[in-house]
């Protein structure tokens, strides 16, 4: 299975949004408006497969030494197929173009993370994170996502 995985475009937002948007629904990503979507497009990758939007993610700066993967999703009927692995690849390569020490994410897929090189870690080591998106969030007196960390070389 040939996935690719590029910069996302303002023609991808609307598939961006939908599939944020199922997994917001679900209550395990954060949701996204398609005008924030839009704003932050530079952040976003699409993977694709023969052509299909199959799955996203986004990279957050969050300071000079730490950035976020953040809106990690696969489209259903492709999960378990490596997508989410291709995903987080081109990201940190993309963190570590920019120079940039750490990755973190918050999530509920542990295992995941802890396959691609990351390590569970105390959500408190990263006030850019609570100060950022975490004051916003509904979960936020009582968030259950785990933090994960990768340094990078």
């Amino acid at each position: 299975m040939t996935v690719v995985c590029r910069k996302a475009t303002e023609s991808d937002v609307d598939s961006l949004y939908d599939i944020i948007q199922s997994y917001a629904e679900k209550g395990i990503m954060l949701p996204r408006s398609k005008e924030a979507i839009s704003r932050h497009i530079d952040s976003f990758v699409v993977a694709e497969y023969e052509g299909k939007f199959v799955g996203c993610g986004s990279l957050f700066r969050l300071g000079q030494e730490l950035v976020e993967i953040r809106s990690l999703g696969v489209s259903d009927g492709y999960k378990g197929r490596g997508i989410g692995r291709q995903i987080v690849s081109f990201l940190t390569e993309q963190a570590r173009a920019q120079r940039i020490p750490k990755i973190m994410a918050l999530t509920y897929e542990v295992a995941f993370f802890e396959k691609n090189g990351f390590t569970v870690v105390p959500k408190e080591i990263f006030p850019e994170k609570v100060w950022t998106d975490c004051v916003h969030c509904k979960k936020r007196d009582h968030c259950d996502e785990i933090a994960v960390m990768k340094h990078l070389a």
